[in-house]
């Protein structure tokens, strides 16, 4: 019995400090999920089942575009979640049938989400379903993805994104690719 009292210490000790790491998981957890927000989920999952694109990295691209900020604005004219160009809005609005004129709405957070949304999902076409060659251009524009592949800068399969020119995009793809495996580590589990 003596003995056996020597280790109840031990014991206890072992179970306060599983509880302090179950603990700390889910503090863990919750700060990730913070960092790694799904803001406007509702809008995300609404219009990435109609264009056939994982809402985790929907999620990723706002994270990287605006932070979840409905009214970010950059210095070059891009606007709203997805930061989008007005020109490339008023496009994207015409050929769903749901005109808008001079970028209006684009800081409403839906119209923002189905109209990046729906970009993204053109420029997945275009590419083949390539997802990296989809986010360079969706960042540096279809004219200079299109020169890149055909002066050899970068490969048609987009296994060589480290050569993208542009020192934006580059960092920006990258971005996003972690922003996605977050997401992905962060919520696959958890659905």
């Amino acid at each position: 019995m003596k003995t056996l009292l020597k280790f109840i210490p031990i014991i206890i000790l072992i179970i306060l400090i599983l509880l302090i790491i179950l603990q700390f998981s889910n503090i863990k957890q919750f700060i990730i999920e913070k960092i790694y927000p799904k803001e406007y989920q509702e809008y995300v999952e609404k219009y990435a089942k109609e264009y056939n694109i994982d809402p985790l990295l929907i999620f990723s691209i706002i994270k990287a575009e605006s932070n979840f900020n409905p009214n970010a604005e950059s210095a070059s004219g891009a606007k709203g979640l997805m930061q989008l160009m007005d020109a490339t809005a008023i496009e994207l609005a015409n050929n769903i049938n749901d005109p808008i004129s001079d970028g209006e709405n684009l800081f409403d957070p839906e119209k923002n989400i189905m109209l990046g949304t729906k970009y993204y999902s053109d420029l997945l076409k275009i590419y083949d379903n390539n997802m990296l060659l989809a986010l360079t251009a969706y960042n540096a524009g279809i004219g200079n993805v299109n020169n890149w592949i055909e002066a050899g800068i970068i490969k048609d399969d987009g296994s060589d994104i480290e050569n993208i020119p542009y020192k934006e995009t580059n960092m920006y793809v990258r971005k996003i690719l972690r922003n996605y495996r977050m997401y992905l580590e962060t919520y696959k589990t958890n659905e």
